[in-house]
């Protein structure tokens, strides 16, 4: 039997999927985003073919971490304008739920993204970024970035400077991750052994795990103030 924890993180989900179905403006808005702004490292980098494949893993978390923060801030705003989010709030349901339901729809559209951008760069950079190990640690890196963009967005959106504003606080808070996506990115693109990169894997793993923790306790806190 489904309890109503699980009813209510199923049911923000498929509101917020259903939304996006509809009106297709963030994955929209982020994949645009996110294709251009390869492209525009693949003609910048492209009289060195040796500083390009060094600079591939870079590229794609920068590209990843600046989609998300777009989609964020557009799925954050229209939440606030349309009244949605408010009503979510008053209704009679666990606050840690809506959180769950909020950042699984986040981590839907950045994965989704992520999974776009991987065979585009394989082609554009001529690197196999479609290996297994390169697209895990997609899943877990854009997992940690949508936990705490979930978070960080509901943070700023009531701000004047919410656009400006969210890449500066979220990019210090998730430079640990990014620090490990890109670590373990390299070394799987670079087809060094397994042992060499399942370590950062495990320290992303580590780190979203904690991410999910502070944000599941502070998320009943941010939206009451």
């Amino acid at each position: 039997m489904t309890t109503p924890f699980l009813k209510t993180i199923l049911a923000v989900l498929r509101k917020d999927l259903l939304a996006e179905l509809r009106s297709r403006e963030i994955i929209g808005a982020m994949a645009l985003y996110a294709l251009l702004s390869v492209l525009v490292f693949s003609f910048a980098l492209q009289l060195n073919l040796t500083v390009r494949r060094e600079a591939v893993s870079g590229i794609l978390w920068v590209t990843v971490t600046f989609a998300v923060v777009l989609g964020f801030n557009r799925s954050s705003a229209t939440e606030r304008e349309s009244g949605s989010f408010d009503a979510l709030l008053v209704a009679p349901v666990s606050r840690g739920a809506i959180y769950l339901g909020k950042a699984l729809s986040n981590y839907v559209f950045a994965l989704a993204v992520g999974l776009i951008l991987l065979p585009v760069m394989t082609v554009l950079f001529n690197v196999r970024l479609t290996h297994p190990g390169a697209v895990l640690a997609l899943v877990l890196g854009a997992l940690g970035l949508s936990v705490t963009g979930t978070l960080l967005s509901m943070m700023t959106v009531q701000t004047r400077t919410r656009e400006t504003l969210l890449p500066i606080v979220m990019l210090p808070v998730a430079l640990p991750l990014l620090l490990a996506a890109v670590s373990a990115t390299t070394r799987i693109i670079n087809n060094e052994p397994s042992a060499e990169w399942a370590g950062w894997l495990q320290l992303i793993g580590v780190i979203d795990t904690l991410y999910f923790a502070l944000c599941y306790l502070l998320f009943d806190y941010v939206v009451e103030e």
